[in-house]
């Protein structure tokens, strides 16, 4: 008899096969990667024992060069040698400030180009040769080929960015296990670390990105109840502070590429000192001989950069109102990133929140490692059952509807993955396509949001206008990537489309979308009243309309003078007149009809009666 060689779902067949998964902290100053060994989550070394590798890329003529290595060349060689490609990931040339980059940047249309001595390389070209070195790592760690990464992002990346990452770690030959945003990362790591229950809030400053997220950690549950942040806020803009001040202090202007990147790499490495000693200097010659020689004291740097500080609690204030809780109710604060380091922002923190925050994991390490826990259990090797991640979509998605109204189908911090429908239909007679225009943010009006994608469905059987279903579907999967589908309901007939959007959103897009809605709620709740009553006016007139055209002669002169009147009065309130202007006048309208309605009825029933034998009605 043959024997069946069985195995859970999700399992390796084998039950004592460890199937080698990995999770990816690819971060603008450093990257790591991590794995689960004997049961425990860590960080794997490179030869040298490091476990931070530099994101830096270096192009050489007959290859290249990633890690420590490529960034001590970067003063040497800045045009060929390509630091925090994050920051530049999923963008366009003209949403970045390029003054203080040394890139040769190319025309690549929506992805940034940059311009090396192999040619033009885009940030998903510079991510993918880092993520190919950590995967390299990690394979001579383990010992065998990956299954599989989980690799972070930052919780506020939007579709663009996530999909140049996933991009990034294809080319890299990478399966992407998951995509995981950063914060919630950290929150398994000490979740799972710590035994840890109650509301806690994820705090991650990294070397380009802000992340805040609300969390409830309960019984193995990891709910993320909502969050915020800032996609050009990080410990890059601390270090050009310093720079800038360094400038100011020597009287210099313009510096050469090699001097600027020389003194730059100086201003972060006193930051880094000054979270130990009280000051430091900074020294160093340039290439026109001058020499600087200035001391930085810690309280000097604070004060240089404390707005910068201040700017990162605005996304803790809102994030915390978004999830309906108070400083009160926050059990404990986790620090992640390594420019949580600096004594100024640990101050900032605790003082802000009455309390210490949470210090006892590496927070250069915390993301990785959670990563790595994820990763091993959608690999196979531990029962998910133990416990549940839920994480949030972190801003709205819509679609177009007429008159340039934003309907938004699935709300900004909606649990992941998720699926919501919702019918729409058409508004002219005989209309047998319909363009769907997908959207994202927050505002009333689709002018104020951010395009994502447009596809048509066609083939609708002509009927007249409210007649036609459309159902609309959105999918966001869990690693926050979304596609559409639409479906008229009776023929059956579809068109469904996978949103990649072109590579493209300005630094502060995300976090001014939340400010704008905020700001301008009032603003745009009367534009989307007004946009709602500008499309029942063009509807009803256009009956009004229609029924003049075939039956006006059941009214005499003076009858259809007064509703062209009221049509007229409602058409000179469309051009300047407010929602409640524009309503009343409708009103007006069909008022004026009731008569006219009465006395089409009555002819439609004779013409249905016409002919027919009373025995058969």
């Amino acid at each position: 008899m043959a024997l069946l060689q069985i195995a859970e779902p999700g399992k390796s067949a084998a039950p004592h096969q460890h199937r080698l998964a990995v999770g990816i902290d690819l971060g603008t100053t450093n990257s790591l990667v991590a794995a689960v060994k004997s049961g425990s989550a860590t960080c794997l070394q490179d030869e040298q024992g490091n476990t931070a590798l530099p994101s830096v890329v270096r192009y050489l003529s007959d290859g290249l060069i990633v890690g420590g290595e490529a960034l001590g060349a970067q003063k040497a060689d800045p045009q060929n040698t390509v630091s925090s490609a994050k920051r530049l990931i999923g963008r366009k040339l003209e949403d970045i400030d390029t003054a203080h980059l040394p890139y040769r940047f190319g025309n690549g249309g929506n992805i940034i180009e940059i311009n090396t001595r192999q040619g033009a390389k885009t940030p998903i070209d510079v991510s993918a040769d880092i993520l190919r070195h950590l995967k390299e790592r990690a394979e001579a760690n383990l010992g065998g080929t990956l299954v599989g990464a989980v690799i972070t992002v930052p919780a506020y990346f939007d579709e663009a960015q996530r999909q140049a990452t996933k991009d990034a770690a294809r080319l890299a030959g990478i399966n992407v296990l998951r995509l995981l945003n950063e914060p919630t990362a950290a929150a398994i790591a000490y979740g799972l670390d710590n035994g840890a229950e109650g509301t806690f809030v994820v705090y991650d400053l990294g070397g380009g990105t802000l992340d805040v997220s609300v969390l409830e950690l309960s019984k193995g549950l990891f709910a993320v109840k909502s969050t915020n942040g800032n996609s050009a806020l990080g410990g890059d803009d601390f270090d050009h502070r310093l720079f800038c001040h360094l400038l100011e202090q020597n009287k210099l202007s313009a510096l050469n590429e090699q001097d600027s990147r020389n003194l730059l790499s100086l201003s972060r490495r006193a930051k880094e000192q000054l979270t130990d000693h009280e000051q430091t200097t900074v020294e160093t010659t340039l290439s026109d001989g001058r020499s600087i020689s200035t001391v930085i004291t810690r309280q000097e740097f604070q004060n240089l950069t404390r707005q910068l500080v201040q700017k990162t609690i605005e996304p803790v204030k809102q994030a915390l109102k978004d999830a309906g809780v108070s400083k009160a109710d926050i059990k404990g604060v986790i620090m992640v990133g390594g420019s949580t380091r600096m004594p100024h922002i640990q101050q900032a923190v605790a003082t802000y929140f009455g309390q210490t925050p949470l210090n006892n994991l590496n927070p250069d390490q915390v993301v990785a490692l959670g990563a790595a826990m994820q990763a091993d259990i959608l690999a196979g090797n531990k029962n998910s059952g133990d416990w549940l991640l839920l994480d949030v979509t972190p801003l709205s998605l819509g679609l177009e509807t007429y008159g340039g109204l934003a309907e938004k189908i699935i709300p900004r911090n909606t649990t992941i993955p998720t699926a919501r429908a919702q019918e729409f239909t058409t508004f002219k007679d005989g209309q047998t396509a319909m363009t769907i225009h997908v959207v994202q943010g927050e505002r009333e009006l689709v002018a104020d949001c951010r395009s994502l994608a447009k596809f048509t469905l066609r083939g609708i059987p002509p009927m007249s206008a409210g007649a036609a279903r459309i159902r609309v579907t959105f999918q966001v999967d869990a690693d926050g990537l979304l596609s559409v589908s639409a479906q008229e309901q009776t023929t059956g007939v579809q068109a469904q489309i996978e949103v990649k959007p072109s590579y493209g959103l300005d630094d502060q897009t995300i976090t001014r979308m939340l400010k704008d809605s905020m700001a301008n709620a009032a603003e745009d709740m009367a534009a989307r009243a007004r946009a709602e009553a500008l499309v029942e006016a063009e509807s009803i007139t256009a009956a009004v309309t229609a029924a003049l055209e075939l039956d006006g002669d059941l009214l005499d002169k003076d009858e259809q003078a007064d509703i062209r009147g009221c049509i007229a009065e409602l058409q000179s309130r469309l051009k300047e007149g407010t929602a409640e202007d524009i309503r009343a006048a409708v009103a007006k309208l069909g008022q004026s009809t009731d008569n006219f309605a009465a006395k089409r009825m009555n002819r439609t029933i004779q013409r249905a009666l016409t002919g027919q034998n009373v025995d058969n009605i």
